[in-house]
């Protein structure tokens, strides 16, 4: 199945995904076009089997028994981006950084604070990612998504209702093919400065050097996730071999090969933190797939 595509069976998710933790997806298939995309769709509804899609997994904890059906996956697929005039224009799979730097090549601003979020075009919008002050929302003009039936549609931004890590789109099947963001004339030796400072500021303060999802948790109503994390004394508080990051309480970080691990500290961290401050905190990274039988 799926012979004309670049596919994988029984692909391991844990190489797909940042924190390196996944079982196995029956089939995996990597589309290099829109059309790609339209024509894997169709073969998965004549064999009426699941789809599940993914950028470049960096928000994402699969679980030990993997992923039934087909998983799509954006990243390393839809790559192309160019520039016309103060608009860039990204396929789903362009990794931010690297739109972010061809946006600082041609002197455009707007886009600095996703120099360094290890994730896709798609996925940012998907989420409405952001850092440093900046998200997504202001600077998307438009989006195309395709349908689980096979059909386009672009939609302006008001039609996506963003909202803080949330779109309208996280509610669908809805696939985005290409962004349209709308940025600003600037300087190309400060907004080249300005995205150094950013990496310098991930670097000094995340555990980028161990896999993680980035912060496991959003940030609730007047309060900070990893402040709280902080505070409860959980820094370095570990199930198996995940544990919650002594450099960053924000960040939950996998030493291990177990999900079950993962997903025991994400749900030991929620108690703890509401027993203790009477906070829910919510999750930020995304569990898919199921349980080993």
């Amino acid at each position: 199945m799926f012979e004309r595509f670049q596919t994988i069976e029984h692909a391991p998710m844990r190489e797909y995904t940042t924190l390196r933790l996944g079982g196995p997806a029956d089939w995996l298939v990597t589309p290099r076009s829109t059309r790609e995309l339209i024509q894997v769709l169709s073969e998965a509804r004549e064999a009426d089997l699941p789809v599940t899609v993914i950028g470049h997994g960096s928000n994402l904890l699969v679980l030990d028994g993997g992923i039934r059906g087909l998983v799509i996956r954006m990243a390393q697929g839809l790559r192309d981006c160019f520039v016309q005039g103060k608009l860039l224009v990204a396929e789903a799979g362009v990794m931010m950084g690297a739109a972010a730097n061809l946006a600082a090549e041609k002197g455009l601003s707007g886009l600095e604070f996703a120099s360094g979020i290890p994730g896709t075009v798609g996925g940012g919008v998907l989420m409405n990612a952001g850092a440093y002050g900046g998200e997504m929302s202001q600077i998307v003009q438009e989006v195309t998504i395709a349908h689980r039936d096979g059909t386009l549609e672009t939609r302006e931004k008001d039609a996506l209702a963003f909202g803080y890590r949330a779109s309208a789109l996280q509610a669908g099947e809805d696939i985005v093919c290409q962004v349209t963001m709308r940025l600003n004339t600037g300087d190309m030796a400060a907004i080249r400065e300005k995205m150094s400072e950013l990496n310098r500021q991930r670097r000094d303060k995340q555990p980028l050097d161990v896999p993680s999802a980035g912060s496991a948790f959003k940030r609730p109503e007047g309060a900070f996730a990893a402040a709280l994390i902080d505070q409860c004394g959980l820094k370095g508080y570990a199930v198996g071999g995940a544990r919650v990051s002594t450099k960053h309480a924000g960040f939950l970080v996998n030493t291990g090969d177990s999900a079950q691990d993962f997903l025991e500290l994400m749900k030991s961290v929620q108690r703890i933190v509401e027993e203790k401050t009477g906070i829910h905190l919510e999750p930020e990274i995304k569990i898919m797939g199921e349980d080993i039988k």
